[in-house]
């Protein structure tokens, strides 16, 4: 199932995708709040997990196409997080994104973002979607705050980095499909 918004499609992952989000992985720039870039094994692994769960469930973090080229710019999504995850609320369903650095500042991210919430709230019938990153990582908390989502004040420390790695703090922000509903133009 592919879903659109004006200048994205949404989609399962194709095997043309993988090297894509390789070079997309082992960018620093991209990866930058990530503990450190991925290799072309480590990502392939990744992609082939994202796809796989896709196929399982219908829906993942799906490739990003642009409309107007056919090219993959990386990934937006939804993910669940179970009860042991040590994150605050789990278990929850989140959002979350990785794009190419060149598709950065246009806008795609909050754009296949609400598409996705769309997903979340219309279809799967979630009562609230949650979406965390690193501290310092305003950019995504921009995103974040452009698609509707809330700081829920609950600053954890990452249950997968070690004490005193510098992206250890992470924030959790929330849209409730509640909130969702009562806004007429989430979608552009």
């Amino acid at each position: 199932m592919n879903m659109e918004t004006q200048r994205l499609i949404l989609r399962q992952w194709k095997p043309e995708d993988y090297s894509a989000y390789a070079t997309l992985n082992a960018d620093p720039q991209v990866m930058r709040y990530f503990p450190t870039t991925l290799s072309n094994i480590e990502s392939d692994q990744q992609a082939a997990r994202i796809e796989n769960l896709i196929a399982e469930r219908g829906w993942g973090f799906w490739a990003v196409e642009l409309k107007s080229t056919g090219q993959f710019i990386g990934f937006v999504g939804l993910h669940n997080q179970d009860e042991s995850s040590g994150i605050p609320d789990a278990p929850f369903i989140e959002i979350g994104w990785r794009l190419g650095a060149d598709y950065w500042g246009v806008g795609y991210a909050p754009e296949a973002a609400k598409k996705a919430l769309q997903f979340a709230f219309e279809v799967l019938n979630i009562p609230s979607v949650f979406a965390f990153t690193a501290l310092q990582n305003i950019p995504s908390q921009q995103v974040m705050m452009k698609v509707g989502m809330k700081n829920t004040q609950q600053d954890f420390n990452h249950p997968k980095l070690e004490q005193g790695h510098r992206l250890e703090r992470h924030c959790l922000y929330q849209r409730t499909q509640q909130q969702w509903l009562a806004v007429a133009d989430n979608i552009d």
